[in-house]
């Protein structure tokens, strides 16, 4: 009896001991760059639900900690850290940026998670990885940096991007991935004014990119995700007060030109073709390519101040201007904008309130033509002319007094019609979301999210000429024009989920379920020219658009080896019918880290291996025209469309097409991949194979005749699939004290395939310059998606093109429309991206290389330019390119469609080089973190291609006179404080 008392003593003398080793431990998270506390990082002890998050200056208290556990801490953007509790319960801990992928958290449909623990194909692009250089909007941080991902920009100022990952899901519909800022979804429609969809978006205040590519990361966002997903995560406050400024010039110049005949070859050629013609020839040398092309003179200013305001706040306030110069005359952008982020805590961190708004405001010029005029125009004429009655600028009379024609449809001068006209625009935009993220008290693994986001645009555009031309009595007759448009586009936005994640011993679990509500409203007007009486005034108002979502997504995991993600989705739609109105949409994906396992993890070479396999539904439903075709409607007709009815003229009313059956695309993927990582994760990176196939695609197909009000109608025919490999390699070659060096590489191909058509008839489309109504492009069942549709052109003995002879191909003996056949596509079957950073001690240096490989270009500039056409009677006298010497073609019409203008368009280009030196505390007295980086560097450094066009990469593959890109050499510092 009395050993079972000593026994039962020290039993509970034993447990009181270990109760009062289990104490509170306290501490503080620093940013180990710069010492400032961070919040909501993520404090948990390893292995068990226990865990808490740091408040807004980087403190946290976390119970029931004893000496030997290993607290885990996790924060976006750094590299996760393990502490082992010793006998301080009052610890500093210190993260540095995560400089291995595998660690860093991505952010995906309503929540986050981390590479390591991903199960679909996700990529995280942060700030310190995003592509330098002059960039204006933020689509372009982005070029060349993820696999499967191509963007392709105009030269003008703050033009907007064709983004396309993977090759897009459709065909007539919008391939456009759903764009989400800090949660909300934004609307694709342009605005009037406004340069693009992201054109507002200050670069600078973006944190990180995340690129949904599968359908079992995108299957969330049900209807609007087939073509993928892009998450915006905008900076955010910090505890500490901080300044920086960051300013950039650069000067830009267009290097090349399109060859066109000098003003002396033209003389040349007029002398010896048309010599009772040489009289309408001028005396200047004029290359109008020059005069309507300038260098640029660009500047970006942003200010940003990050501080707690009522000791209780994290704030950040940014203000942004940006002047880009376009590279033709009187083209112009210009961007202002502020940024204000506040994200509070409150009851202990339980819940944390995160406020964005944005405000901007573009003002845009745009070049009224003037590239095609400068191919043109007669290059022996003068810009100005002290006699001309037209302000100044020389111009040809189209007639003489007593009617004798000088140059019938002559072309304007290519100065005058830019200087002489002003198109202009304005946008004004705010955006931005309230959310509220509150974790219960009484079951802190549970957690409620109210998202409120608003996006409202507001622009116009003013176009006024002043272009004049003479009349046969030689007085002047006024030919301007003004004309006006504007539209107000609304987004709002109500987004509410409940979230429980918790560990059960070895099983994770992390589910969450959502109610999602999103309206859409356009309205707007434009008018004709307001100069003239009998000029059309319209005014529009689109039914709004209604998107409800219901969501739920769940993940489990068992010894953080065996993973498996379900996502589902019930979507409706206002703009389909009661019928089809509402669709279903589900993924799932399974990982298995064998990394992990115990034949693995000792490993010296393999330091991170999973597998994994998704399977998805997606949906499409922008639809090319109007958002309610299933309902009946009816517009009136024009004067000239009335009917007498008792006497009195009654304006008719016309009904428009209708489908009340349409339903959305919807695009199933099927992905396998290896995440892998070796020697220490020194290189990591992923392979994918992947197969979409988009089915019911919206499509303006023909209708039979007499049953419906129009000739055809967008309906749900056809069948697209899209096969493709992905491949990533991320590298750390040198990783010392004083010198570090690292570089991405990507690489993916695409074979896209129509599967079904309407009917199975092909659909020509890619229409071109050169003529009325000429296409040149095609949709085949069993081929590539706008395929070149062309004649075989036929050559003599020596190699020379002979005008107009093709082949017959299908040997009717009649060279006809059915002789044209296919020959290549613009889409590339590889593109490749190359991005590499050097640090030595204070010096950094960075560039970015992209190639294109089988992707092919329609030379429109050459099929409607490069013939002797003015050697014809009465032909107007005016330039052509001198590649014509290559062909001696001279009728435009034969030879438009000749397989000859179909060249490869295959690149690598340097997309830009940065150099720069970091001056670390230049000024002692304010700390750790005060620096001032100066840096240099070129953008759009070179391009090696055989194409003979200006550039080869064109929207749609046919290059009609793009706009120019220029090289721009840049300068800019970096000031913090």
């Amino acid at each position: 009896m009395r050993n079972f008392k000593l026994l039962l003593t020290g039993i509970l003398l034993f447990s009181s001991l270990a109760m009062f080793a289990q104490q509170t431990l306290k501490g503080v998270v620093k940013e180990k760059a710069t010492g400032e506390g961070l919040p909501g990082v993520s404090v948990v002890v390893k292995g068990t639900t226990n865990g808490t998050s740091t408040d807004f200056d980087g403190n946290f208290q976390l119970n029931r900690v004893k000496t030997g556990d290993v607290l885990v801490f996790t924060y976006l953007g750094f590299a996760d850290k393990e502490v082992t509790v010793g006998t301080n319960f009052n610890i500093t801990v210190e993260l540095e940026e995560s400089s291995e992928r595998l660690d860093e958290i991505v952010v995906v449909g309503y929540g986050s998670t981390t590479v390591k623990d991903a199960t679909g194909s996700v990529e995280a692009i942060t700030a310190k990885d995003f592509t330098k250089g002059n960039i204006v909007t933020p689509e372009n941080l982005l070029a060349g940096r993820v696999s499967g991902v191509n963007v392709v920009s105009s030269g003008a100022p703050g033009a907007g991007s064709q983004i396309t990952i993977r090759g897009g899901s459709s065909i007539s519909a919008s391939n456009n991935p759903l764009i989400v800022v800090d949660g909300l979804p934004l609307d694709q429609n342009g605005v009037a004014g406004s340069r693009g969809v992201l054109a507002s978006i200050n670069p600078n205040d973006i944190e990180s990119f995340s690129v949904l590519k599968d359908a079992s990361a995108t299957a969330i966002y049900g209807s609007r995700a087939a073509n993928g997903v892009i998450i915006i995560t905008t900076k955010k406050g910090k505890k500490e007060y901080t300044f920086d400024y960051d300013v950039q010039y650069n000067v830009g110049e267009v290097q090349d030109r399109i060859d066109v005949f000098s003003a002396d070859e033209f003389r040349a050629i007029i002398a010896q073709q048309r010599p009772d013609d040489v009289g309408l020839l001028g005396t200047a040398n004029t290359d109008w390519q020059d005069a309507i092309l300038r260098n640029t003179l660009s500047s970006n200013h942003n200010f940003t101040a990050r501080g707690t305001i009522f000791n209780r706040i994290p704030t950040r306030l940014s203000v942004g201007f940006t002047r880009q110069e376009g590279a033709i005359l009187t083209s112009r952008f210009d961007r202002s904008s502020v940024s204000l982020s506040m994200n509070p805590s409150f009851f202990d961190n339980h819940l944390k309130i995160n406020l964005n708004y944005n405000r901007a405001f573009e003002d845009s010029r745009f070049a009224n033509g003037g590239i095609g005029a400068a191919l043109r125009y007669d290059p022996t004429q003068p810009i100005y002319d002290a006699n001309s009655p037209f302000d100044g600028f020389f111009q040809y009379y189209t007639v003489q007094p007593g009617g004798d024609v000088v140059v019938a449809n002559g072309t304007q001068n290519p100065v005058a019609s830019i200087l002489l006209a002003n198109s202009t625009g304005r946008n004004a935009r705010q955006y931005g979301n309230l959310q509220f993220d509150y974790k219960f008290h009484f079951l802190p693994e549970l957690k409620a999210v109210l998202n409120l986001g608003y996006d409202e645009s507001e622009g116009s555009t003013l176009f006024l000429s002043d272009f004049q031309i003479g009349n046969p009595d030689q007085t002047l007759q006024f030919a301007g024009t003004r004309a006006t448009g504007f539209s107000k586009v609304t987004n709002e936005l109500i987004d509410g989920y409940l979230n429980y994640k918790n560990d059960f011993d070895k099983f994770g679990v992390d589910l969450t379920a959502g109610y999602s509500y999103q309206k859409f409203t356009n309205n707007g007007g434009n008018s004709g020219n307001l100069r003239d009486p009998d000029s059309f005034s319209t005014t529009f108002a689109n039914p709004d658009v209604v998107n409800i979502g219901y969501f739920a997504r769940a993940n489990f995991s068992y010894d953080s080896k065996y993973l498996l993600t379900l996502n589902y989705r019930r979507d409706g739609t206002s703009r389909f019918s009661s019928e089809n109105r509402w669709g279903n949409f589900a993924g799932a994906a399974l990982a298995w880290r064998l990394s992990d396992e115990d034949f693995l993890k000792d490993s010296e070479v393999i330091s991170e291996l999973k597998l994994r396999a998704s399977y998805g539904e997606t949906g499409q439903q922008n639809l090319p025209g109007v958002n309610d075709i299933y309902l009946n409607r009816y517009r009136f007709g024009n004067q000239n469309s009335q009917f007498l009815f008792g006497g009195n003229a009654i304006q008719s009313t016309i009904p428009s097409v209708v489908n009340p059956d349409l339903k959305w695309e919807e695009t199933t993927t099927i992905e396998f991949g290896i995440d892998y990582g070796l020697f220490d994760n020194r290189i990591t990176g992923s392979v994918n194979y992947f197969q979409k196939t988009s089915d019911d695609l919206l499509f303006n197909a023909a209708l039979p005749d007499g049953v419906n009000f129009g000739n055809a109608v967008i309906q749900n025919i056809g069948e697209l699939q899209v096969d493709g490999v992905e491949l990533n390699l991320n590298a750390t070659v040198f990783d010392t004290e004083d010198f570090n060096w690292n570089f991405t590489f990507n690489a993916t191909y695409l074979d896209r395939e129509i599967t079904e058509l309407a009917n199975g008839e092909d659909v020509r489309t890619g229409g071109t310059a050169g003529g009325t109504g000429n296409t040149i492009q095609l949709l085949r069942e069993g081929e590539s998606p706008f395929a070149f549709h062309v004649f075989k052109q036929l050559y003599d003995t020596s190699g020379n093109p002979i005008e107009g002879a093709y082949a017959d191909l299908n040997g009717d003996g009649i060279i006809n429309d059915d002789d044209r056949y296919l020959k290549e596509n613009p889409q590339a079957d590889v593109t490749l991206g190359f991005q590499s950073n050097f640090n030595y001690k204070n010096f950094d240096l960075a560039f970015n290389l992209r190639a294109s490989i089988g992707n092919y270009v329609y030379n429109n500039v050459n099929s409607s330019r490069a013939q002797y056409a003015f050697l014809q009677d009465n032909a107007v006298l005016g330039n052509i390119p001198s590649s014509v010497v290559n062909t001696n073609f001279v009728n435009t019409s034969d030879v438009l469609n000749s397989d000859i203008y179909i060249e490869n368009a295959s690149f690598l280009r340097m997309d830009n080089i940065t150099l720069g030196y970091t001056f670390d505390q230049p000024i002692k007295k304010l700390g750790a973190r005060n620096s001032i980086r100066v840096w240099m560097g070129v953008q759009n450094v070179f391009i090696i291609t055989n194409y003979s066009g200006l550039d080869p990469e064109v929207f749609g593959g046919i290059d009609n006179t793009i706009y120019p890109r220029a090289r721009n050499i840049l300068f800019g510092a970096n000031i913090k404080f």
